[in-house]
């Protein structure tokens, strides 16, 4: 083998094994949670694109954090909010979504990841004592959202800054979600079964704070599948 032929098939290599760690990067196998309740099970996986809300969410949930706390804030075709530790224990009627683990999370925007129906985001809270747009340490929402067509989506995404994919059109206006919420609060994972348990969660009965009359308590866990 001459050295000129042996510079290009090592140089071939290279490439090859490059190409081979960034397809190995890019398909990295997303972890898994299963939050259980009376309603029944939602399986989540978190992406891998938001690294820091991802560990995060990962710790808390090893550690127990999630467990007996509630969904504390539910609106129909909108979203189901829990994570607030809380209401663990909560009295009847008490108001709820403040609590917190003492820190933030910085704000992990993606445009590709948005508010489609099972979205998994963070709560944060609002632009004025939170310009950076923050996320909650511990609190999150599962998006249920509702239907929009393409005219409503051109007319939120000329507001948000976002230039919406075909996919992403798609997902909308068949499956629906809250695209108003796009590049405001960070998602960073997707309900991959149990969709319909959201439907049930965001149907019942809720007081004047849209707080569950009857209690929708959760527990997590890590899964492998």
């Amino acid at each position: 083998m001459t050295k000129k032929i042996f510079y290009i098939f090592l140089a071939m290599l290279t490439l090859t094994n490059i190409n081979c760690l960034a397809q190995k990067k890019k398909h990295k196998k997303q972890t898994k949670v299963l939050i259980s309740t009376i309603h029944g099970d939602i399986k989540i996986a978190l992406y891998n694109e938001t690294p820091q809300h991802r560990d995060n969410f990962i710790k808390l949930v090893k550690e127990g954090f999630y467990d007996s706390t509630l969904f504390h804030r539910v609106i129909e075709g909108f979203m189901i909010q829990g994570g607030d530790p809380d209401s663990k224990g909560a009295a009847e009627g008490v108001g709820l979504g403040e609590g917190g683990p003492g820190y933030t999370v910085p704000a992990e925007f993606d445009s590709t990841l948005i508010h489609k129906k099972g979205a998994l985001a963070a709560a944060r809270m609002g632009d004025n004592v939170n310009p950076k747009k923050e996320s909650s340490g511990c609190q999150f929402y599962i998006v249920q959202g509702k239907k929009y067509e393409r005219k409503a989506l051109d007319k939120m995404a000329k507001r948000s800054g976002m230039k919406y994919s075909e996919e992403q059109y798609k997902a909308y206006e068949e499956i629906g979600g809250t695209p108003q919420l796009d590049m405001g609060y960070t998602v960073f994972g997707e309900v991959i079964e149990g969709i319909e348990v959201i439907n049930k969660i965001a149907a019942v009965e809720k007081d004047k704070r849209d707080r569950p009359t009857e209690d929708v308590q959760m527990t997590m866990k890590i899964v492998k599948k």
